[in-house]
């Protein structure tokens, strides 16, 4: 009993990891621009497909795979914030929301016209194959341990580069005020536009890792949809936030899959959003902002 509770959460640990990386992403953009980016599921698939080109197209090793989606997602993330968004922040939050879900759809668009890409659903190829390690009764897959532990190294390194990189800290100022940014000398155009590129490299990086489990297929990008309840649920502004409520969300899932009766686990996500912002509005990690009036 012990080793099938274990199973099932290592699995919905690892599901978590990836709606943890685009939950990443909204929070990213959002702190320093205040918009909702909800094209953010849409840029996951293409980095999935960039390392899937990458690695079974152009026979590149995994790893470098990972690096190339990485990088060309991040080109692809701060030409999207400098093309499409740029000329339209300033307008109602509403119109820069819509240009988002339209980003999405045109970037799933793109991806189901080019031949022999995105019309057909593929499996992208990793070192751990189908290993598996044994602990007591329970079997657990070595490809949502890599996925769990490459979450884990991610989450360091994004630490480590907002705690002491000079460009990360002038990121976490911009976020914070813009103005007192923008006074301090900060060019506050660019390092929005380099956030869009460093959302859209951590949800490439996601979408690799989700990959081997959901294949690499042009409606991969609807994960969205979970992980932006987890981006609510750990508070929308807060980075480790966004990481609680993507392991949330996913441990919840995989439990009620199994557990409660079918369909559950589809709308499982949306009840744990309606109970915690029952009783914390702004999220676990969330700051309450007051105004009088």
């Amino acid at each position: 009993m012990f080793s099938q509770f274990l199973q099932l959460f290592l699995a919905g640990v690892a599901q978590g990891c990836v709606y943890a990386l685009v939950a990443l992403g909204f929070v990213l953009i959002y702190k320093a621009t205040e918009t909702v980016n909800f094209a953010q599921g849409d840029l996951m698939m293409l980095g999935a497909f960039f390392g899937l080109t990458a690695s079974a197209i152009l026979g590149w090793p995994y790893w470098a795979a990972i690096l190339f989606a990485i990088v060309v997602m991040a080109v692809v993330g701060m030409l999207i914030e400098r093309i499409v968004i740029r000329p339209v922040l300033g307008y109602p939050t509403f119109t820069v929301v819509m240009i988002t879900i339209g980003v999405g759809y045109i970037l799933r668009g793109v991806v189901t016209m080019v031949p022999g890409w995105g019309t057909e659903t593929y499996s992208l190829k990793t070192p751990f194959g189908d290993a598996v390690l044994r602990f007591g009764g329970a079997v657990l897959a070595m490809e949502q341990l890599a996925t769990i532990a490459l979450t884990a190294a991610l989450c360091l390194v994004l630490y480590l580069f907002f705690r002491f990189a000079k460009l990360g800290v002038a990121m976490q100022a911009t976020s914070q005020n813009q103005l007192a940014a923008y006074y301090m000398g900060i060019p506050v155009q660019r390092v929005n536009m380099l956030i869009w590129g460093l959302a859209a490299a951590v949800a490439a990086f996601g979408g690799i890792l989700l990959a081997p489990v959901a294949f690499v297929h042009s409606n991969m990008g609807f994960i969205g949809l979970k992980a932006f309840p987890a981006a609510v649920v750990g508070g929308f502004g807060s980075v480790p936030g966004a990481v609680v409520g993507g392991l949330i969300i996913g441990v919840v899932e995989a439990l009620a899959g199994f557990y409660l009766p079918e369909g559950f686990k589809d709308i499982a996500a949306y009840v744990v959003v309606l109970v915690v912002l029952l009783f914390m509005p702004s999220g676990i990690f969330g700051e309450t902002a007051r105004k009088k009036v």
